[in-house]
């Protein structure tokens, strides 16, 4: 069975309060992107997973991965049979797309069809909130307005957003810790249940991401990328999550200049 794993953009996102958990609460809007990893697993002897990757290098011990977490999750309430299973990593690495939660969360789907669980839409996503916090977004992968620390997703309208939407990731690792050790949580500037009343070309100034002022600082080459993709007619451009992807809409693809050879760019769709 094969899964396409796709990747996530924060429209908005204001982190609004610390918790005394020690995560914090945040709004965002999430939209699911074409941009995928690609996930196949199948069932084997046995009773346990062997997991292999390809494509982009994954750090860490592979029972660190979420797709393997996944796998053991399951296994403690369920009796699971043998997976041999792989991935191909095409979503860029700690940009702010939310390639790992996907993959852990389309690992959950897969297990759920492999093994005829049948497991509800909710037992799943309360599953993936075990995993991580932007993982149960992904088991209905429909645009959602986010909060509490990432877990509460709720339907949202929007108008059709029929852009072209252009990811591109400049090889910046920024750390979640530092991103967040820059924030004062303030109560969101604009509701983001409201974005489907607000015309496009208002976007822009209105929705806003918290961590931009932070990460701009640490990173200028990253706040000068927003500024180019503006210059070059995008109506809309925002960093993803925390960093550093920055994306943009478009409506009609456009021979980007100015974008360094070694940067990730992908022209796709909101899906």
């Amino acid at each position: 069975m094969i899964a396409f794993a796709n990747a996530k953009i924060n429209l908005g996102l204001y982190v609004t309060e610390r918790r005394t958990d020690g995560y914090h609460n945040l709004e965002s809007i999430f939209l699911p992107v074409s941009l995928s990893d690609v996930v196949e697993a199948i069932r084997t002897e046995g009773n346990d997973i062997r997991f292999t990757t390809q494509g982009r290098t994954i750090d860490g011990d592979i029972e660190s991965n979420l797709c393997v977490k996944a796998y053991r999750l399951l296994s403690r309430d369920v009796e699971l049979g043998g997976v041999e299973a792989t991935m191909l990593k095409n979503v860029p690495i700690g940009a702010g797309l939310g390639g790992g939660s996907s993959d852990g969360a389309h690992m959950l789907k897969i297990l759920n069809e492999l093994f005829n669980l049948q497991l509800s839409t909710e037992q799943l996503q309360a599953y993936a909130a075990q995993l991580g916090s932007d993982c149960p977004f992904f088991i209905d992968n429909k645009p959602c307005f986010v909060h509490g620390r990432g877990e509460l997703i709720d339907p949202i309208a929007l108008p059709p957003i029929d852009a072209h939407v252009v990811i591109i990731h400049p090889g910046i690792h920024v750390g979640t810790a530092d991103a967040y050790r820059g924030i004062r949580p303030s109560p969101a500037t604009f509701d983001l249940r409201t974005l489907g009343e607000l015309p496009r070309n208002q976007w822009q100034a209105a929705v806003t991401n918290d961590f931009e002022s932070v990460v701009f600082a640490l990173h200028p080459s990253i706040a000068q990328l927003k500024a180019s993709l503006m210059e070059q007619g995008a109506w809309y451009c925002s960093m993803s999550g925390s960093g550093s992807a920055v994306f943009a809409f478009f409506d009609a693809p456009v021979v980007l200049v100015g974008i360094e050879p070694s940067y990730f760019v992908h022209w796709g769709r909101i899906i």
